[in-house]
């Protein structure tokens, strides 16, 4: 359709972190990425995921979020980001089956 993939990697670790299983999955969508942004943080934890989120949200024109409307559980979730699209004027859609719940 078009379209590009950015991939925004918020780690130097982040890979490492993942599940075994899902590494193909990383690796094929890393390789066929039309921009990558590696940001310069080591360690893969809350923080460095929610720079990587707001550089989401500065790159973006509209932010799509798969969010229960609930708080955040701890620094840099859904409610976070949501957020911070607001302070910055971007326009957010909001996506949660009826009948859904959080794990």
């Amino acid at each position: 359709m078009g379209g590009r993939l950015v991939v925004i990697v918020p780690a130097t670790t982040y890979r490492d972190s993942l599940p075994a299983e899902h590494h193909p999955t990383y690796d094929r969508l890393f390789n066929q990425a039309n921009k990558i942004h590696q940001l310069p943080c080591h360690a893969s934890d809350s923080d460095a995921h929610m720079q990587a989120s707001r550089l989401l949200v500065d790159e973006s024109d509209q932010l799509i979020a798969v969010w229960d409307g609930q708080p955040s559980r701890g620094p840099g979730g859904t409610a976070d980001v949501i957020d911070y699209a607001h302070t910055k004027g971007i326009p957010v859609t909001v996506i949660w089956p009826v009948g859904a719940v959080r794990p």
